[in-house]
């Protein structure tokens, strides 16, 4: 018996693994050989290919198509109409299956609606990839990155808020006060 959520026009393949409490919302087609964690929503309208990992708690919003290569860390958002890829050079008469490229975006981190993953570029942890960013290489933990093609802006916590951080390096994120360092070019929570 599955312990999961499927829409009736949802198409569940068989060989997949689906944790418990998923969701699978309308025309969503889960294809085989993928695994889904637990807790996660998946929207309308969503491919996950064969082979993809979803770690758990991970928001998938309507519209999005997430191509082999692809891997998801727990608690990752993935906004509306947001794009993965998974060959650098596609052609249509050209079959490219063995060159598909590995993403991985890292625990907590965001993408927003419409941006766009070139394949082999990795997210970090509680990245956050605004609105329309077109990312053409690996994003560091916490950094925020806007624009096409992006480019860093600011650092991010782990709750969504903008870090400023004082001559010293530290920074408080303004909702749960939980500080952070910046050293060496990176930034680490430290509490």
């Amino acid at each position: 018996m599955k312990d999961y959520f499927a829409h009736e026009s949802a198409f569940v393949d068989k060989d997949c693994k689906i944790g418990s409490g998923t969701k699978i919302w309308h025309f969503s087609h889960i294809m085989a050989k993928c695994s889904i964690g637990e807790n996660c929503n998946i929207g309308q309208n969503v491919v996950v290919s064969p082979q993809v990992v979803l770690g758990s708690n991970v928001k998938v919003q309507n519209n999005v198509s997430i191509y082999t290569g692809v891997i998801c860390e727990d608690d990752v958002f993935l906004g509306p109409s947001m794009v993965f890829t998974n060959v650098i050079n596609p052609r249509s008469a050209i079959v490219r299956r063995e060159e598909y490229q590995k993403t991985t975006v890292r625990k907590g981190a965001t993408i927003g609606a419409n941006a766009t993953i070139v394949c082999g570029n990795n997210i970090g942890r509680f990245a956050f990839v605004g609105a329309g960013a077109v990312v053409v290489k690996d994003v560091l933990p916490y950094a925020l990155v806007v624009g096409n093609p992006s480019r860093q802006i600011g650092w991010i916590s782990e709750f969504g808020h903008r870090l400023e951080f004082d001559t010293e390096g530290y920074a408080t994120c303004s909702e749960s006060k939980e500080k952070y360092q910046l050293k060496g070019g990176g930034v680490t929570k430290i509490n």
